[in-house]
């Protein structure tokens, strides 16, 4: 399986705000444990979403600017874009069915 696509400060505009399809944003940092448990939730639902949301990483350390603008105080932070705009976000490790949820994906 593909691993998810990192983007940063200076493409996050163009491959977030962007994109033509829904995109799921993972707000982390190597030092965040919680993150690495989300981490294969993020993929299965990259898997269950193929096509229609795309599932990509920020790593807060890397890209501050850009966690900064959206405000995001603790990580993991599960974000989905709609239209150049933060739609839903889901603070914390959670099952991949809480994330969906979370977002407003399910059903």
């Amino acid at each position: 399986m593909a691993d998810m696509q990192a983007v940063g400060e200076t493409d996050f505009n163009e491959a977030v705000l962007g994109a033509d399809t829904p995109v799921i944003v993972d707000f982390w940092a190597e030092w965040c444990g919680p993150c690495r448990l989300v981490h294969p939730e993020l993929e299965k639902i990259q898997v269950e979403y193929e096509g229609k949301i795309r599932v990509v990483k920020l790593n807060i350390d890397e890209s501050p600017t850009v966690a900064a603008r959206y405000g995001v105080m603790s990580i993991p932070t599960i974000a989905l874009f709609q239209d150049g705009k933060m739609a839903a976000q889901v603070v914390g490790a959670r099952p991949k069915e809480q994330i969906v949820s979370g977002l407003g994906l399910a059903g």
